[in-house]
């Protein structure tokens, strides 16, 4: 019995998913920002206004919960509402995300 109990154990073991670390994102993040909020937020200096885009440079939806959380730092703001997309969130970067960029630059 103890064999079939052993051998349950292991593929209970082998079952299991791989952890993915943190580590394998395309920018490492550098003071206050994570790498996808600073590659964000970079994007918005060059801008007028300092426009944030809503997608990234591969064509791709910037996420919602990076653009959130950079609202809710202080980093971004809402700029206007999109009457065509309401849904999306149009904004610019603020003096606080400039400074948390050269602080993290």
């Amino acid at each position: 019995m103890a064999v079939s109990k052993k051998r349950a154990e292991v593929n209970n073991v082998v079952a299991l998913q791989p952890h993915r670390p943190r580590g394998d994102r395309k920018t490492k993040a550098r003071g206050p920002l994570s790498g996808a909020q600073r590659d964000w937020l970079l994007r918005g200096l060059s801008q007028p206004g300092g426009k944030l885009p809503l997608f990234d440079r591969d064509g791709q939806k910037v996420s919602d919960r990076t653009i959130r959380s950079c609202i809710r730092h202080g980093f971004a703001e809402p700029w206007f509402e999109n009457p065509i997309k309401p849904d999306w969130l149009v904004c610019k970067l603020t003096d606080k995300g400039r400074v948390a960029l050269n602080v993290a630059g």
